[in-house]
């Protein structure tokens, strides 16, 4: 009996520890874990935003959908223009002379493809919807027109929940993470870009994000 009971004790203890190093050490994995799959997310976001304001840039509003976006990269065109200010004599009728008129002058110098000027020969953009680390899982995103003190402006915005990243950690850790609020991590559940609500294109990283292997 003593034998067996010590046995018991020593399985105990292992357990134990077992608890205990997991408890310490859990939290430190998820967190290389979260780091690591959050910075390739945000990547992906500034991307997408980057190709949202070349888009708004050519056509005066948002893309609805990943389909439209990737289109108009492919095919898309900036125009290149210069302005300058010039001057002519004109007759006044009111005051019966000849008066000087300034004017600018817009010359349009060329183009430039979208695709080169934001992603050169990389072929990324192709896989904007697609959410990096997570097979078969894509970001939502939509585009509207909000009113804002009389005036009408064009709003977008792409997001994917934390769960959908985190889908293989602990759930504890998990839902502590959806709950986060603080100034060095992504608060709430989703990681996001742009509103549709307000006229903003920022994302709601912290600029730790914005730090490492920044693309845009």
């Amino acid at each position: 009996m003593k034998t067996i009971i010590q046995i018991v004790l020593w399985i105990g203890c292992i357990v134990l520890g077992y608890l205990i190093y997991n408890s310490i050490t859990g939290p430190i994995e998820f967190a290389e874990v979260k780091q690591e799959r959050f910075g390739k997310v945000v990547a992906k976001l500034k991307d997408i935003r980057n190709s949202q304001e070349a888009y708004k840039t050519v056509n005066g509003r948002y893309a609805n959908d990943f389909n439209s976006l990737i289109k108009f990269i492919d095919t898309g065109k900036y125009v290149i223009t210069q302005q300058r200010d010039s001057s002519f004599m004109e007759f006044d009728k009111a005051y019966g002379i000849d008066l000087l008129r300034e004017v600018k002058i817009i010359d349009t110098l060329g183009f430039v493809s979208v695709r080169d000027s934001l992603f050169k020969d990389d072929t990324r953009y192709k896989n904007l919807m697609e959410v990096p680390g997570a097979p078969g899982e894509k970001f939502t995103m939509k585009s509207a027109i909000v009113e804002k003190s009389g005036y009408k402006a064009p709003v977008f915005e792409a997001k994917v929940s934390k769960s959908v990243l985190l889908e293989d950690q602990p759930k504890d850790l998990v839902a502590r993470e959806n709950a986060q609020i603080s100034v060095e991590e992504i608060n709430g559940s989703e990681i996001k870009v742009g509103s549709l609500e307000e006229v903003s294109t920022s994302g709601n990283w912290p600029p730790i994000y914005d730090k490492k292997g920044d693309q845009a």
